[in-house]
Protein backbone atom coordinates (compact mmCIF):
# COMPACT_ATOMS: atom_id res chain seq x y z
CA UNK A 1 0.00 0.00 0.00
CA UNK A 2 1.16 3.47 -0.88
CA UNK A 3 0.03 6.27 1.43
CA UNK A 4 0.37 10.04 1.23
CA UNK A 5 3.66 9.92 3.16
CA UNK A 6 5.21 7.46 0.69
CA UNK A 7 4.78 9.71 -2.32
CA UNK A 8 7.46 12.32 -1.75
CA UNK A 9 8.39 15.00 -4.32
CA UNK A 10 10.83 13.61 -6.86
CA UNK A 11 9.42 10.07 -6.73
CA UNK A 12 9.26 8.76 -10.30
CA UNK A 13 8.03 5.55 -11.93
CA UNK A 14 7.48 4.27 -15.47
CA UNK A 15 3.96 2.89 -15.95
CA UNK A 16 3.00 0.35 -18.60
CA UNK A 17 3.55 -0.53 -21.37
CA UNK A 18 0.29 -1.05 -23.26
CA UNK A 19 -0.20 -1.46 -27.01
CA UNK A 20 -3.15 0.36 -28.55
CA UNK A 21 -4.81 -1.51 -31.41
CA UNK A 22 -6.96 -0.13 -34.19
CA UNK A 23 -9.92 -1.92 -32.61
CA UNK A 24 -9.23 -0.14 -29.30
CA UNK A 25 -9.18 3.24 -31.05
CA UNK A 26 -12.37 2.51 -32.98
CA UNK A 27 -14.24 1.13 -29.96
CA UNK A 28 -13.63 4.22 -27.82
CA UNK A 29 -14.19 6.67 -30.67
CA UNK A 30 -17.43 5.10 -31.87
CA UNK A 31 -18.87 5.42 -28.38
CA UNK A 32 -17.50 8.78 -27.25
CA UNK A 33 -15.72 10.70 -30.06
CA UNK A 34 -16.90 9.60 -33.52
CA UNK A 35 -15.13 12.27 -35.52
CA UNK A 36 -14.04 11.02 -38.98
CA UNK A 37 -10.32 10.96 -38.19
CA UNK A 38 -11.02 8.63 -35.22
CA UNK A 39 -13.48 6.18 -36.82
CA UNK A 40 -12.93 6.09 -40.62
CA UNK A 41 -9.52 5.34 -42.16
CA UNK A 42 -10.57 6.61 -45.60
CA UNK A 43 -12.07 9.86 -44.30
CA UNK A 44 -9.04 10.32 -42.03
CA UNK A 45 -6.77 10.56 -45.10
CA UNK A 46 -8.51 13.82 -46.04
CA UNK A 47 -8.53 15.19 -42.48
CA UNK A 48 -6.42 17.73 -40.65
CA UNK A 49 -3.96 14.96 -39.57
CA UNK A 50 -4.17 12.70 -42.63
CA UNK A 51 -4.41 9.35 -40.87
CA UNK A 52 -6.52 7.45 -38.32
CA UNK A 53 -5.66 8.56 -34.78
CA UNK A 54 -6.96 7.98 -31.27
CA UNK A 55 -9.18 10.51 -29.53
CA UNK A 56 -7.20 12.68 -27.14
CA UNK A 57 -9.70 11.77 -24.41
CA UNK A 58 -8.96 8.11 -25.11
CA UNK A 59 -5.26 8.73 -24.48
CA UNK A 60 -6.19 10.35 -21.14
CA UNK A 61 -8.23 7.27 -20.23
CA UNK A 62 -5.32 4.99 -21.18
CA UNK A 63 -3.05 7.04 -18.94
CA UNK A 64 -5.59 6.69 -16.12
CA UNK A 65 -5.60 2.91 -16.52
CA UNK A 66 -1.78 2.77 -16.43
CA UNK A 67 -1.82 4.95 -13.30
CA UNK A 68 -4.47 2.76 -11.68
CA UNK A 69 -2.64 -0.50 -12.40
CA UNK A 70 0.78 0.92 -11.60
CA UNK A 71 -0.03 2.71 -8.34
CA UNK A 72 -3.55 3.74 -7.40
CA UNK A 73 -5.13 0.32 -6.91
CA UNK A 74 -2.43 -0.52 -4.34
CA UNK A 75 -2.74 2.77 -2.50
CA UNK A 76 -4.95 4.83 -0.23
CA UNK A 77 -6.01 6.91 -3.25
CA UNK A 78 -9.37 8.67 -2.90
CA UNK A 79 -9.89 10.24 -6.31
CA UNK A 80 -8.93 13.55 -7.90
CA UNK A 81 -10.54 17.00 -7.78
CA UNK A 82 -9.42 17.78 -11.32
CA UNK A 83 -6.65 18.12 -13.90
CA UNK A 84 -4.41 21.18 -14.09
CA UNK A 85 -3.34 20.71 -17.69
CA UNK A 86 -3.21 18.18 -20.54
CA UNK A 87 -1.29 18.68 -23.77
CA UNK A 88 -1.82 16.37 -26.74
CA UNK A 89 1.56 16.75 -28.41
CA UNK A 90 1.54 13.97 -31.01
CA UNK A 91 -1.19 11.68 -32.33
CA UNK A 92 -1.62 8.16 -30.96
CA UNK A 93 -1.88 5.76 -33.91
CA UNK A 94 -2.92 2.11 -34.22
CA UNK A 95 -0.13 -0.19 -33.04
CA UNK A 96 1.54 2.39 -30.80
CA UNK A 97 3.00 0.99 -27.57
CA UNK A 98 2.59 3.54 -24.80
CA UNK A 99 4.33 4.05 -21.46
CA UNK A 100 3.76 6.83 -18.96
CA UNK A 101 6.46 8.40 -16.81
CA UNK A 102 4.86 9.42 -13.48
CA UNK A 103 6.64 11.98 -11.29
CA UNK A 104 5.55 13.42 -7.94
CA UNK A 105 5.89 17.22 -8.09
CA UNK A 106 4.44 18.39 -4.78
CA UNK A 107 2.57 17.18 -1.71
CA UNK A 108 0.47 19.03 0.83
CA UNK A 109 -1.83 18.01 3.69
CA UNK A 110 -5.50 18.89 3.32
CA UNK A 111 -6.37 22.14 5.07
CA UNK A 112 -9.70 20.86 6.34
CA UNK A 113 -9.09 17.09 6.70
CA UNK A 114 -5.91 16.00 8.52
CA UNK A 115 -6.47 12.37 7.49
CA UNK A 116 -6.07 13.27 3.80
CA UNK A 117 -3.18 14.65 1.76
CA UNK A 118 -2.96 15.91 -1.82
CA UNK A 119 -0.25 14.84 -4.26
CA UNK A 120 0.52 16.67 -7.50
CA UNK A 121 1.67 14.38 -10.33
CA UNK A 122 3.25 15.00 -13.71
CA UNK A 123 2.69 12.38 -16.44
CA UNK A 124 4.58 12.09 -19.72
CA UNK A 125 3.15 9.47 -22.09
CA UNK A 126 5.69 8.11 -24.58
CA UNK A 127 5.10 6.14 -27.78
CA UNK A 128 7.22 3.35 -29.31
CA UNK A 129 9.70 5.92 -30.66
CA UNK A 130 10.07 7.59 -27.24
CA UNK A 131 8.19 10.64 -28.52
CA UNK A 132 6.02 12.40 -25.95
CA UNK A 133 2.40 12.14 -27.08
CA UNK A 134 0.72 13.51 -23.94
CA UNK A 135 1.64 15.44 -20.81
CA UNK A 136 -0.66 15.82 -17.82
CA UNK A 137 -0.44 17.54 -14.46
CA UNK A 138 -2.97 17.02 -11.64
CA UNK A 139 -3.64 16.52 -7.94
CA UNK A 140 -4.87 13.28 -6.34
CA UNK A 141 -6.21 12.68 -2.82
CA UNK A 142 -4.54 10.01 -0.64
CA UNK A 143 -5.22 8.79 2.87
CA UNK A 144 -2.48 9.34 5.44
CA UNK A 145 -0.84 6.52 7.40
CA UNK A 146 -2.63 5.57 10.60
CA UNK A 147 -5.50 7.99 10.00
CA UNK A 148 -9.14 6.99 9.88
CA UNK A 149 -10.37 7.92 6.38
CA UNK A 150 -13.43 10.06 5.88
CA UNK A 151 -16.45 8.06 4.74
CA UNK A 152 -19.73 9.01 3.18
CA UNK A 153 -18.93 12.68 2.64
CA UNK A 154 -20.88 12.53 -0.60
CA UNK A 155 -21.22 15.58 -2.82
CA UNK A 156 -19.02 17.79 -0.65
CA UNK A 157 -15.93 15.58 -0.91
CA UNK A 158 -14.42 16.92 -4.13
CA UNK A 159 -15.33 20.52 -3.39
CA UNK A 160 -13.58 20.26 -0.04
CA UNK A 161 -10.45 18.88 -1.67
CA UNK A 162 -10.49 21.58 -4.34
CA UNK A 163 -10.67 24.21 -1.59
CA UNK A 164 -7.15 23.17 -0.60
CA UNK A 165 -5.87 24.06 -4.07
CA UNK A 166 -5.45 27.41 -5.87
CA UNK A 167 -7.75 28.87 -8.53
CA UNK A 168 -11.49 28.73 -9.04
CA UNK A 169 -13.78 28.60 -12.05
CA UNK A 170 -15.50 31.92 -12.84
CA UNK A 171 -19.16 32.06 -13.79
CA UNK A 172 -19.96 33.02 -17.37
CA UNK A 173 -23.01 34.34 -19.17
CA UNK A 174 -24.79 31.98 -21.56
CA UNK A 175 -25.98 33.81 -24.72
CA UNK A 176 -26.93 31.64 -27.77
CA UNK A 177 -24.37 30.55 -30.35
CA UNK A 178 -24.87 31.25 -34.06
CA UNK A 179 -25.66 28.32 -36.36
CA UNK A 180 -22.96 26.72 -38.56
CA UNK A 181 -20.31 29.29 -37.59
CA UNK A 182 -16.94 29.50 -39.26
CA UNK A 183 -13.97 30.90 -37.32
CA UNK A 184 -14.80 34.49 -38.35
CA UNK A 185 -18.41 34.13 -37.17
CA UNK A 186 -17.61 33.10 -33.61
CA UNK A 187 -18.23 35.76 -30.98
CA UNK A 188 -16.50 35.60 -27.63
CA UNK A 189 -19.04 34.91 -24.90
CA UNK A 190 -21.45 32.92 -27.07
CA UNK A 191 -22.57 29.62 -25.55
CA UNK A 192 -24.16 26.42 -26.79
CA UNK A 193 -25.99 23.79 -24.76
CA UNK A 194 -24.65 20.44 -25.93
CA UNK A 195 -27.26 18.22 -24.31
CA UNK A 196 -27.89 16.11 -21.22
CA UNK A 197 -26.89 12.60 -20.20
CA UNK A 198 -28.07 10.33 -17.38
CA UNK A 199 -25.33 8.20 -15.83
CA UNK A 200 -26.64 4.69 -15.21
CA UNK A 201 -24.93 2.39 -12.72
CA UNK A 202 -24.15 -0.24 -15.37
CA UNK A 203 -22.52 2.36 -17.63
CA UNK A 204 -20.47 3.76 -14.74
CA UNK A 205 -19.15 0.31 -13.85
CA UNK A 206 -18.50 -0.68 -17.47
CA UNK A 207 -16.43 2.43 -18.20
CA UNK A 208 -14.53 2.15 -14.91
CA UNK A 209 -13.63 -1.50 -15.44
CA UNK A 210 -11.98 -0.52 -18.72
CA UNK A 211 -10.18 2.64 -17.66
CA UNK A 212 -10.48 3.54 -13.95
CA UNK A 213 -11.27 0.52 -11.74
CA UNK A 214 -11.10 2.26 -8.38
CA UNK A 215 -13.49 0.71 -5.83
CA UNK A 216 -15.92 3.65 -5.70
CA UNK A 217 -16.43 3.36 -9.48
CA UNK A 218 -16.92 -0.43 -9.77
CA UNK A 219 -18.30 -1.76 -6.46
CA UNK A 220 -21.52 -0.23 -5.01
CA UNK A 221 -20.93 -1.74 -1.56
CA UNK A 222 -17.31 -0.56 -1.35
CA UNK A 223 -18.43 2.83 -2.69
CA UNK A 224 -20.86 3.25 0.22
CA UNK A 225 -17.90 2.94 2.60
CA UNK A 226 -15.70 5.32 0.59
CA UNK A 227 -15.19 9.06 0.82
CA UNK A 228 -18.02 9.60 -1.67
CA UNK A 229 -20.63 7.43 0.05
CA UNK A 230 -21.99 5.87 -3.14
CA UNK A 231 -21.19 4.57 -6.61
CA UNK A 232 -19.97 7.48 -8.74
CA UNK A 233 -18.63 7.91 -12.27
CA UNK A 234 -14.96 8.21 -13.11
CA UNK A 235 -14.05 11.78 -13.88
CA UNK A 236 -12.80 10.59 -17.25
CA UNK A 237 -16.28 9.16 -17.87
CA UNK A 238 -17.86 12.59 -17.31
CA UNK A 239 -15.27 14.09 -19.67
CA UNK A 240 -15.87 11.41 -22.32
CA UNK A 241 -19.60 12.12 -22.23
CA UNK A 242 -18.86 15.83 -22.81
CA UNK A 243 -16.97 14.80 -25.95
CA UNK A 244 -19.78 12.46 -27.01
CA UNK A 245 -22.39 15.21 -26.73
CA UNK A 246 -20.13 17.73 -28.44
CA UNK A 247 -19.91 15.45 -31.48
CA UNK A 248 -23.70 14.88 -31.44
CA UNK A 249 -24.17 18.66 -31.31
CA UNK A 250 -21.80 19.18 -34.24
CA UNK A 251 -23.77 16.59 -36.20
CA UNK A 252 -26.94 18.62 -35.56
CA UNK A 253 -25.16 21.74 -36.81
CA UNK A 254 -23.94 19.87 -39.87
CA UNK A 255 -27.38 18.47 -40.69
CA UNK A 256 -28.95 21.92 -40.35
CA UNK A 257 -26.34 23.51 -42.60
CA UNK A 258 -26.81 20.85 -45.29
CA UNK A 259 -30.59 21.25 -45.13
CA UNK A 260 -30.13 24.97 -45.81
CA UNK A 261 -27.73 24.26 -48.69
CA UNK A 262 -24.74 25.72 -46.84
CA UNK A 263 -21.14 24.56 -46.83
CA UNK A 264 -20.47 22.95 -43.44
CA UNK A 265 -17.82 24.49 -41.19
CA UNK A 266 -15.25 21.93 -39.99
CA UNK A 267 -13.41 21.43 -36.71
CA UNK A 268 -9.91 19.98 -36.45
CA UNK A 269 -8.18 18.34 -33.50
CA UNK A 270 -7.47 19.88 -30.11
CA UNK A 271 -3.97 20.61 -28.78
CA UNK A 272 -5.12 20.00 -25.17
CA UNK A 273 -6.90 21.58 -22.23
CA UNK A 274 -6.36 23.21 -18.84
CA UNK A 275 -8.07 23.72 -15.50
CA UNK A 276 -10.29 20.64 -15.60
CA UNK A 277 -12.31 20.37 -12.38
CA UNK A 278 -14.49 17.54 -11.07
CA UNK A 279 -16.40 19.74 -8.67
CA UNK A 280 -18.84 17.20 -7.25
CA UNK A 281 -19.22 13.44 -7.68
CA UNK A 282 -21.56 12.22 -10.42
CA UNK A 283 -23.64 9.42 -8.92
CA UNK A 284 -25.62 6.66 -10.58
CA UNK A 285 -28.90 8.24 -11.70
CA UNK A 286 -27.52 11.78 -11.98
CA UNK A 287 -28.34 13.73 -15.15
CA UNK A 288 -25.67 16.19 -16.28
CA UNK A 289 -26.28 19.01 -18.77
CA UNK A 290 -23.19 20.22 -20.64
CA UNK A 291 -22.48 23.67 -22.13
CA UNK A 292 -19.59 25.21 -24.09
CA UNK A 293 -18.71 28.92 -24.20
CA UNK A 294 -16.31 30.63 -26.64
CA UNK A 295 -13.70 32.52 -24.61
CA UNK A 296 -11.16 33.56 -27.25
CA UNK A 297 -9.76 32.90 -30.72
CA UNK A 298 -6.75 33.61 -32.92
CA UNK A 299 -5.74 32.87 -36.50
CA UNK A 300 -3.35 29.92 -36.80
CA UNK A 301 0.12 30.90 -37.96
CA UNK A 302 1.06 27.32 -38.89
CA UNK A 303 -2.18 26.07 -40.48
CA UNK A 304 -3.49 28.24 -43.35
CA UNK A 305 -7.25 28.28 -43.48
CA UNK A 306 -7.64 27.51 -39.79
CA UNK A 307 -7.91 29.37 -36.50
CA UNK A 308 -7.56 28.29 -32.90
CA UNK A 309 -10.69 28.71 -30.75
CA UNK A 310 -10.67 28.64 -26.95
CA UNK A 311 -13.71 27.50 -24.99
CA UNK A 312 -14.91 27.05 -21.41
CA UNK A 313 -17.03 23.98 -20.75
CA UNK A 314 -19.31 23.07 -17.86
CA UNK A 315 -21.53 20.26 -16.63
CA UNK A 316 -24.43 20.86 -14.22
CA UNK A 317 -26.43 18.10 -12.51
CA UNK A 318 -30.18 17.90 -11.95
CA UNK A 319 -29.80 19.78 -8.65
CA UNK A 320 -28.26 22.78 -10.42
CA UNK A 321 -24.82 21.95 -8.99
CA UNK A 322 -21.66 22.39 -11.07
CA UNK A 323 -19.99 18.99 -11.34
CA UNK A 324 -17.53 19.44 -14.21
CA UNK A 325 -15.59 22.24 -15.93
CA UNK A 326 -12.53 22.73 -18.12
CA UNK A 327 -10.93 25.16 -20.55
CA UNK A 328 -10.13 23.74 -23.98
CA UNK A 329 -8.94 24.70 -27.44
CA UNK A 330 -9.72 23.40 -30.92
CA UNK A 331 -8.69 24.17 -34.50
CA UNK A 332 -11.68 25.71 -36.34
CA UNK A 333 -12.01 26.22 -40.09
CA UNK A 334 -11.90 29.77 -41.44
CA UNK A 335 -14.51 30.96 -43.91
CA UNK A 336 -13.42 30.09 -47.48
Amino acid sequence: MHYFEDLTPGTSRMLGPVTVSKDDILAYAREYDPQPFHVDEIAAKDSFIGTLIASGWHSCCINMRLFADGLVLASSGMGAPGIDEVKWLKPVRPGDTLRSRMTVLESRPSKSRPSIGLIQFQFEMLNSSDETVLTQKNWVMFGRKGAEPFKGEGRSALAAAAASLPDSTPERELPPLSRNPFFEDLIIGETDELGSYTFRADDIVDFARRFDPQRFHVDPEAARNSLFGGLCASGWHTASIWMKLMVVHRERVRAGALARGERVSRLGPSPGFTNLKWLKPVYAGDTVTYRSTVTGKRVSASRPGWGLVFHHNTGVNQHGEDVFAFDGAVFWERRP
